[in-house]
């Protein structure tokens, strides 16, 4: 930020003096400490090594710190240390408030972290001196004085700053939300409080967080919960009633489903693993725990506003999964086992459950248990070529085990029963209205989160994977023959049709899939009839989601959560800005909200955690949609597990009924 701009918000920011401390600290470590606010730390005398969160500053007298709010402050002395804290709080002013919003937004400096030794330190030296005493007496004269002195402090402290072109550091949001969440996992935290804790909004947390960990916040918090719940569990006797409430959830049976969620196994049946393995196997136990274990931050989740996540991102922090030597000898070993079982585990794939349309498909499509050996060598031996993003790939014309990381709902509706996908995909709502069998889902695999785990894909022995994140398709294709198709493209997501003959195309069974969306759009066709005349010639919808206080409004195209039946299919009319959102989506401030909504508004996830902080304000119910009653809303009260989340066919049929009766207000 240049030096204007860093004036103007002083200029137009209201300041208020938190807490003014003189501290005089004996050889050893300061407890480590996070900052509540914004601090400046100026050292009288002494010397030692200071922590800003993971940066080391070697300082000595006349030394000037400053932190934002939510860092981690550490201080190793000497021989001793005496200095000063001056905590404060920057919020913007009613002047020139967007403008304001918006360079604090774009690069706020008082979140920026530095250190040095100012040309004259005792002018600065005199200005704190004073200022501690005037804020030791405590009468109102006494504040405002301190007021006064504080503000000719930093205006100091700015000359100083900027004649030395000193440059100030960002802090690094995501690991100290990290650190936050290991700090306090075993409490009930939100993302708004962690977003709070480090002043700055929960959509830019939110987004920062998805782009470096590849998982969102809260899904990273019950990792971590979950990691430190399995070495309990491993280490100790307690039961998991205690273990549960020890790291943050009410009781057993919410610990056992997450562990489901992130591991794929109960708590117990994952501990008899590990345990058999360590008796059984003449490994290390802890190179064996990565058979089962997933490891802190899988990735991407599909809950929590996920419409703006990129594959282009940093992977998470432990990094990529990485076959080790050791690793490589399981996964031949696991091969070797499952060769002599393949033809019993292969029949899950060709089971036809009575009275569905996935089955049915299949049943059509497998090959004939009468053909000769010699036919069914043929068959095996043909192969088609699929163009891809990252090139052309000869795959198995008629592939009988499918593994996937994504479009379960696609790959059943075309009558392919994958023998293995990601754990998410196994608890989506739309399964228990499709028709589908329990048999049929039970025989499916869990492979775990992103990535899928590789020493259980390895075992199923896929003849076909498809992947959705780039980074993760070399890891599977050690494995076996893989298609890139991706869920995201950029921040936005493709068009739900458009997907689903991109997945019918890799299988030859673009017949079926037009089959269903000329079906679908007989739908569609229907639907538009019953709420014909609800939004009049000339108006316009929006559509917004709201959740852990934070507001997105979705694009005509691009979008998620609905957006694509509300707009593509529905055709109902956007809104101009709506048209322009390149990404498929905008996260906005409530201040703003007027100028994005249309005369009807949609509004996914109202019953969320945080969406009160939007819909119960002025702004809110002042606008003239909430006025007239022409507000729709929809989906599940988390915000998660509903028939919004996903896009495959049978999640679109459930989004156009439900759309369809929140307008005619049956729902």
């Amino acid at each position: 930020m240049n030096l204007n701009d860093h004036i103007l918000l002083w200029n137009h920011v209201f300041i208020k003096i938190m807490d003014v401390r003189h501290t005089i600290l004996a050889p050893g470590e300061l407890q480590p400490y996070r900052l509540p606010s914004s601090a400046f730390l100026y050292i009288v005398r002494g010397e030692a090594d200071v922590y800003l969160d993971h940066s080391r500053h070697r300082v000595e007298r006349f030394h000037v710190l400053h932190g934002g709010k939510g860092a981690r402050l550490r201080i190793f002395p000497d021989s001793g240390l005496e200095y000063y804290l001056l905590l404060y709080r920057a919020t913007p002013g009613s002047a020139n408030l967007r403008e304001i919003i918006r360079l604090m937004e774009q690069d706020n400096p008082f979140l920026d972290q530095y250190a040095f030794v100012p040309h004259n330190p005792l002018t600065l030296y005199e200005k704190v001196e004073l200022l501690e005493r005037e804020w030791g007496d405590g009468s109102g004269l006494g504040k405002l004085h301190v007021r006064v002195l504080f503000h000719q402090f930093v205006y100091e402290l700015l000359s100083q700053l900027y004649s030395q072109n000193v440059q100030a550091q960002k802090p690094d949001l995501v690991m100290q939300a990290a650190d936050f969440i290991r700090e306090h996992y075993s409490s009930a935290i939100t993302l708004q409080q962690i977003s709070g804790e480090l002043d700055c909004s929960a959509g830019h947390l939110s987004r920062l967080f998805k782009n470096r960990m590849n998982t969102s916040p809260i899904h990273y918090l019950g990792q971590v919960r979950v990691e430190r719940a399995l070495e309990l569990l491993l280490q100790t006797d307690a039961t998991l009633q205690e273990i549960a409430e020890h790291v943050g959830y009410p009781d057993a049976h919410s610990l056992s489903r997450s562990f489901k969620k992130y591991k794929g196994l109960s708590p117990i049946r994952l501990k008899n693993e590990l345990q058999k393995r360590k008796t059984s196997q003449d490994m290390p136990f802890s190179m064996l725990k990565s058979a089962v274990q997933q490891g802190l931050l899988p990735g991407y989740s599909d809950i929590e506003n996920q419409f703006h996540y990129r594959p282009e991102g940093d992977l998470f922090m432990q990094g990529r999964f990485k076959f080790t030597a050791m690793t490589m000898v399981l996964c031949l070993s696991l091969l070797l086992t499952a060769c002599s079982g393949a033809a019993g585990t292969n029949t899950n794939t060709n089971a036809a459950g009575s009275g569905n349309t996935a089955n049915a498909v299949a049943a059509e499509t497998a090959a004939p248990a009468s053909a000769k050996p010699e036919e069914q060598a043929a068959a095996a031996q043909t192969t088609r070529t699929v163009s891809t993003l990252l090139g052309d790939v000869e795959v198995p014309a008629n592939p009988q085990r499918v593994a996937s990381d994504q479009y379960m709902g696609q790959l059943l509706k075309l009558g392919i029963i994958p023998v293995g996908v990601r754990s998410y995909m196994l608890t989506e709502s739309w399964i228990a209205d499709s028709g589908i069998s329990a048999d049929t889902i039970a025989g499916i695999e869990d492979l775990g989160g992103f990535p899928m785990n590789l020493e259980k894909l390895a075992y199923l022995e896929p003849d076909l994977i498809i992947g959705s994140i780039e980074k993760n398709i070399e890891d599977y294709k050690k494995i076996g023959t893989t298609v890139f198709l991706p869920y995201w493209e950029g921040e936005s997501t493709s068009g739900p049709l458009d997907k689903f003959r991109r997945i019918s195309e890799i299988f030859g069974k673009e017949q079926v899939a037009e089959a269903w969306i000329t079906d679908y759009e007989a739908q569609v066709a229907d639907a538009r009839k019953k709420i014909e005349g609800i939004v009049k010639e000339g108006e316009n919808v929006s559509v917004i989601s709201v959740s852990q206080g934070t507001l997105y409004v979705l694009g005509a195209k691009g979008g998620n959560y609905g957006s694509s039946t509300i707009y593509e299919m529905l055709q109902l009319p956007p809104t101009e800005k709506a048209l322009n959102m390149k990404d498929g989506y905008e996260n906005i401030s409530l201040e703003v909200l007027p100028e994005y909504l249309g005369d009807h508004v949609f509004v996914y996830g109202s019953g969320s955690e945080g969406a009160s902080e939007i819909l119960d304000t002025s702004v809110w119910k002042a606008l003239p949609a909430v006025q007239k009653g022409q507000v729709y809303k929809y989906g599940s009260s988390t915000g998660e597990d509903d028939e919004f989340v996903m896009e495959d066919p049978y999640s679109l049929e459930l989004q156009l009924d439900s759309i369809v009766k929140v307008m005619l207000g049956e729902k």
